[in-house]
This record gives C-alpha cells, structure tokens and sequence, in this order.
C-alpha cells in the first residue's frame, strides 16, 4: 500500500501528490463500448486554436488542479497546437463541448509511443457514462495505426478517484508511482483558490522578512546590490 504525506507535513507552498504512469503494449481484446444516447463526435480540431484548447482545458481541468498548460508559455502551446501529431478530439452533448482527449503521435517515428496526455469532461457531463467510452474510443484509435507499440497515460492522486481503476479496466498496467511535492497553483495564483476544494490548501509561505538596515543606520536601497533580494524561478514539473 502507498502511503501519502499529508498537506499539513508538506513544506508551505506545496502539495503532495502521487503521479501514476501506466501503460498498453498490446491492443485491447475486450469488446468495443458502445456510444452512449446523444453524444456527437469526437470530431477533430483542425487547427485548433489557443483560445478554444484553452477554453476547454480550463474547464474540464480546474476542478483537479490541470495547471501545466496554464503555465506553459502560451506561444509553445500554440505552435503544440499547430503540430498535425498533436490531435484534440472532442465530443458533444446537446450542442456543447462535454470533454476532449488530447492525442500525441510525435514520438511514434521514434519508438512507437502514443501518449494519451490528456483526457476529460465537462464537470456538468461527469456520470453520464462518456468517460469510459472516450477512453475506449481513443484506444482503439491508435491501435488502428501501424507501428504502435505502446500506449502510455498517467494519473494522479489530485484526479477523479475513478481514474485510475478505469484506465485499469481499460488495459493500462503501472508502470511506477512517484511522490512528488508542487508547488499548489493556487497559492501561485495560476489557478482560483476555490479550485478543487477537496484537496486542502496548501500552507501559505511566510512573508520574506524586512531587509536588514546598512551598518551606518541608514535605510537599504532599492538599487544596492548587497542587499537586493535573489529572484525566485519556480521549478517547473507537476501534474
């Protein structure tokens, strides 16, 4: 069994979580599920644009804490987007988006990996039974390519907890699991603070403490550079 650090033992700013990688090295022989009633697609986003990737993205993803996309650089992401082996497929339900898979095909040439980066609903499309079928569909349809000799995903202690014991019934076996502290966005302001209100917060940093007074007296100056404080780079990394 794995044990957590809780968020009370975790250093302040940050967040424990457990990331999951898994993996299919074959395609799946179980039968195909079938479409559930009023779902149209998934359709492709051809040249899908920043504003509408990130539209769905931070919906379906800000009640499970999906921050790396808020922090990419927002031009990287855009040229990601433009790549014809990145493919985001969404589906939908009496007219509106209800989730998407995200499709990655670039490392294909290379050893024959396909990643399912990301996959989810609409928080208002949650149990209607489209997440197992998304999953399903989005298998089989990189086993219909040649060459395909794995499939990878991940998931993480921050996600719905019928996560993982769904990609499970899917075929997907760990790999491995790795404790990890983040930085909680936010506390970094990259995500609201009622966001995922079932995973507590984050300890707050304390305030830097006051500059110290020169040795004359006098007051610190802005531009002194004994006394300037260091910049401060977040490391980047989280699920």
């Amino acid at each position: 069994m794995t044990t957590m650090v809780t968020t009370a033992e975790a250093p302040a700013g940050k967040l424990p979580v457990l990331v999951t990688f898994m993996e299919m090295a074959k395609r799946p022989g179980t039968p195909e599920w079938p479409m559930p009633e009023g779902v149209h697609g998934p359709v492709l986003a051809r040249h899908c644009t920043l504003a509408y990737y990130r539209f769905l993205y931070d919906t379906i993803g800000e009640p499970w804490l999906w921050e790396i996309r808020r922090r990419m650089d927002q031009g990287e992401l855009a040229r990601m987007l433009a790549d014809p082996q990145v493919e985001v497929h969404v589906i939908h339900v009496d007219g509106m988006p209800a989730g998407f898979v995200e499709l990655d095909w670039r490392l294909l040439p290379a050893d024959g990996t396909v990643a399912i980066d990301y996959l989810g609903l609409m928080p208002w499309a949650i149990g209607r039974g489209l997440g197992g079928w998304l999953l399903d569909w989005a298998v089989r349809r990189v086993w219909e390519r040649p060459r395909v000799r794995r499939l990878t995903i991940n998931t993480c202690s921050f996600d719905h907890p019928a996560a993982l014991p769904l990609y499970q019934r899917a075929g997907f076996r760990r790999l491995r699991q790795e404790r990890k502290f983040v930085d909680d966005p936010r506390r970094a302001g990259v995500l609201p603070l009622g966001a995922a209100p079932h995973i507590p917060l984050a300890r707050p940093v304390p305030p830097a403490p006051p500059l110290a007074p020169a040795p004359d007296g006098a007051p610190p100056q802005a531009g002194d550079p004994s006394r300037r404080p260091m910049a401060f780079r977040p490391t980047a990394g989280s699920p």
